[in-house]
């Protein structure tokens, strides 16, 4: 059996301000598995941004345990963490985060500059992302021309560039009108369906339940893992 996707062993995570300790997570362990799709569920302060950030190797363990794709990040340094994440990882935030400078096909290349893909190779990738996103015609357009729907689709684009091993949504539907999310969360299905790892953070209970598996957090720790709205054994 291959490695799950996600393992944390023992995961906690400390913020100190002077003299005050804030634990954010509890010692924390955790699988995903490859072509899991799976939602953190929590209220604010339950530790589930924190969790993501970890995930994304966007910060550092203060104990523990984290293995992503079978290597162990846990011990990494800035520039490692950095150099995994445009290789490993696929994020899409509610905010989208696209470079307002640059059109949507440069949006959707910016991490295959990172790794020197060669900018004919690169064009070709974006493009054809692009296409599958229903923006062919919309290539030279840059963020502010766009509706909000279309600025996720170019994110859900970027994120997909590199062929990541995981894919990490932060409330991707937060600023979309309802309709627009529900054709957000169907493209996430579709990825969902090819096979992606996915795991994502809501607070909404009806986007959760599009999921495999709802991961429920309070006060740093899991209280709740639920298979198909079944808790697990």
């Amino acid at each position: 059996m291959s490695d799950p996707i996600v393992e944390l062993r023992g995961a906690v995570k400390e913020y100190v301000n002077g003299s005050l300790r804030v634990t954010a997570l509890r010692g924390i362990d955790l699988k995903i598995e490859s072509g899991e799709y799976a939602v953190i569920m929590g209220a604010s302060g339950s530790g589930k941004s924190t969790m993501l950030n970890l995930l994304g190797c966007l910060d550092h363990l203060s104990a523990g345990d984290y293995l992503l794709g079978g290597e162990n990040v846990s011990n990494l340094d800035d520039d490692e963490l950095s150099e995994i994440r445009s290789r490993r990882i696929g994020f899409i935030f509610q905010s989208y985060n696209l470079i307002p400078q640059l059109n949507v096909l440069e949006n959707i290349e910016v991490p295959l500059f990172y790794q020197g893909v060669p900018q004919s190779e690169a064009r070709l990738k974006a493009e054809a992302l692009a296409a599958r996103m229903g923006l062919s015609d919309r290539l030279k357009h840059k963020p502010m021309e766009l509706s909000g729907g279309q600025q996720q689709r170019v994110a859900i684009a970027r994120s997909l560039v590199c062929d990541p091993l995981l894919m990490l949504a932060d409330e991707p539907t937060g600023k979309l009108d309802s309709k627009t999310g529900h054709e957000i969360l169907e493209l996430i299905d579709e990825l969902h369906a090819e096979g992606k790892t996915i795991v994502m953070v809501t607070h909404d209970d009806d986007l959760a339940h599009r999921a495999q598996r709802i991961i429920r957090f309070r006060d740093g720790e899991i209280i709740a893992n639920e298979w198909n709205g079944v808790p697990a054994a």
